[in-house]
């Protein structure tokens, strides 16, 4: 068996485990199955509503890697001007954080009548959700550069770019993934948050607007069934992010068994 394997094993076991005493409470008469369908009932529901399922996967995913995009962007050169000007970090960092408790569910619609009924405005909402993990992963990484390489540097005379750019910007790569990966997570509720709070519809409609649709005509089971890709969606992309991570810097991380 691979390790690979193995370490998935406890996570698989405790997913069975916990569907199976799901299955149990509904089939019991625990609870009402339009109010809380069985696993099997959505497991049906996705079987027969797997186009439908697909199509907006596919408006969703296409939401989170562009609006992530935007997000690593934003928060990567929003961390760098930080770093480098106090004046703009005394200004700016206050409103980054301020930024997170905006209530986006009123911003969408407001976007929504200035940019137009599209794709735009929801990308918008879910870059002003997920640049601040990226830009505060940055920040500290940004200010983690080895202080002796930089001393080293400032003896060579070295220029402020030179030391951003061989110390102190190769120090900060792995916090930028690691900020990216939280942000990769984060994304796919936000992309739930800016489908169901925009007026949009028709081509651009996704999995949040599927389940919100499917919720307002008591179809728990559909709902249920968009809301498990979601789920899956978020646990496969966060992992293929890692694998991303440790082939670009794995070199910051210690290997078992070595002491940093």
């Amino acid at each position: 068996m691979s390790k690979r394997v193995a370490d998935a094993l406890p996570a698989v076991a405790l997913v069975l485990l916990l569907l199976g005493g799901w299955e149990l409470y509904v089939d019991l008469g625990g609870v009402d199955p339009v109010l809380l369908p069985a696993p099997h009932g959505i497991a049906v529901a996705a079987w027969q509503d797997a186009g439908t399922l697909w199509h907006n996967t596919q408006i969703t995913l296409k939401e989170v890697a562009l609006g992530l995009t935007l997000a690593v962007i934003a928060g990567f050169a929003l961390a760098i001007a930080i770093h480098l000007s106090s004046a703009i970090r005394k200004a700016v960092y206050p409103l980054a954080v301020g930024s997170q408790a905006l209530p986006f569910a009123i911003l969408t619609p407001t976007l929504a009548f200035w940019l137009g009924f599209g794709i735009l405005p929801k990308l918008i909402v879910i870059g002003l959700i997920c640049f601040f993990p990226v830009a505060v992963s940055t920040v500290d990484g940004l200010s983690a550069a080895d202080p002796d390489q930089l001393k080293l540097l400032r003896t060579l005379d070295a220029s402020r770019w030179q030391a951003f750019r061989f110390t102190e910007l190769p120090s900060a790569l792995p916090s930028v993934l690691t900020g990216a990966r939280i942000a990769l997570v984060v994304a796919w509720i936000a992309a739930f948050i800016a489908e169901t709070s925009s007026p949009t519809v028709g081509p651009y409609a996704g999995l949040g607007r599927e389940i919100m649709v499917a919720l307002n005509t008591s179809e728990t089971a559909p709902a249920f069934a968009a809301t498990a890709v979601l789920f899956v969606c978020a646990i496969v992309s966060f992992n293929a992010l890692a694998l991303v991570e440790r082939r670009l810097a794995g070199w910051a991380r210690p290997r078992p068994g070595e002491n940093r």
